[in-house]
């Protein structure tokens, strides 16, 4: 990979005041192995970690692993840095990033484990996904009623005055849910045109440009703003718990990122319960996962109809770092 690409995730990842977490049982080692807990690095939300760690130890596993989160942009650029010389010897990341890593050093095992996902153009022998994340608008249903405000009907509703200081959402510097935004407004307005809507969305958001990926729904939550942009299924368990919380799938469309599971080559050293585990997890947990994060990703699953988004699209082109980049740029020019 190029230098320059490199110090762009890298600085990238200095941005992100990533969450450090480590979380693990006490216990035998592994048995027929090296004797140690596979360390676990993944950047995925608590939801997700809870899914993967109840699938674990439910399947005999507890006691033999150690997670380790982080945010997105901070294990991007860890695994990026650190190749193979990683500590971990497994991860769940943004499938992008993965496949940026795979590419430039070669680092991932095959998985020992067959699979089928519904999008065939998708399957790699070296990841599988454990999450399929949309985006969506996010509405504060009380604070809505007190300033008298009509419910948006797409991403570019946000850019009207009378939403001035009451939306938020997150810079694509230091978190992917901010690229599912930028993804529909490149999609469908052009470079452009994305530029004009998305330099109006920043106008309104004003102090509310946030660092982490779940800051516009907390913000939502608690009532600071009327509006956010974040992680569909969020929005939906908040809901469904009575909070004063909905959702609106924006005209824009709802485009996804995956999270997918693969396991660090090192050589003689490589923890054999890492496959075990990785396989674990995609075949015995996507049931729990699917609680949290409703899209069918593998032949055979089939996503509820009551969490279905209205208006589900694929970017037109592949997601990789230097999209990833191009579109940081764009955000930045429109500050």
């Amino acid at each position: 990979m190029k230098a320059r690409k490199i110090s762009v995730i890298l600085m990238t990842a200095a941005i992100l005041a990533g969450t450090l977490s480590m979380t693990g049982c006490g216990g035998q080692g592994a048995p027929g192995g090296s004797g140690e807990e596979v360390v676990i690095y993944s950047n995925a939300d608590d939801e997700a970690v809870e899914a993967m760690k109840k699938t674990l130890d439910e399947n005999g596993y507890q006691g033999k692993y150690l997670f380790q989160t982080f945010g997105t942009s901070e294990l991007g650029g860890k695994v990026m840095a650190e190749g193979t010389n990683i500590e971990a010897d497994m991860l769940t990341l943004s499938t992008f990033y993965i496949d940026a890593a795979q590419e430039d050093q070669n680092m991932f095992q095959p998985l020992d484990f067959d699979y089928t996902l519904l999008n065939s153009a998708d399957q790699k022998d070296y990841c599988a996904p454990i999450t399929s994340q949309e985006g969506t608008i996010i509405v504060n249903t009380e604070v809505m009623k007190e300033n008298n405000l009509d419910m948006p009907a797409s991403l570019k509703d946000l850019t009207k005055p009378e939403y001035k200081d009451l939306v938020s959402v997150t810079d694509i510097k230091s978190s992917s849910t901010a690229w599912l935004l930028i993804q529909a407004l490149v999609s469908e307005y052009g470079e452009d045109g994305a530029k004009e809507v998305l330099s109006g969305i920043y106008e309104n958001a004003g102090p509310h440009i946030e660092s982490s990926g779940s800051a516009p729904l907390k913000k939502v939550r608690a009532g600071e703003v009327a509006v956010g942009f974040g992680l569909r299924q969020q929005a939906v368990a908040d809901k469904a718990e009575g909070l004063p919380v909905d959702f609106v799938d924006p005209a824009e469309g709802n485009f996804s990122l995956t999270e997918s599971v693969a396991v660090v080559d090192k050589g003689e050293d490589t923890n054999p319960l890492a496959q075990e585990m990785a396989e674990c997890i995609i075949t015995k947990g996507r049931a729990e996962l699917q609680k949290y994060y409703p899209n069918a990703v593998y032949e055979g699953e089939t996503t509820d109809e009551a969490n279905s988004s209205a208006n589900p699209k694929t970017f037109p082109e592949p997601l990789t770092l230097d999209l990833l980049e191009k579109h940081q740029e764009l955000s930045e020019s429109c500050k």
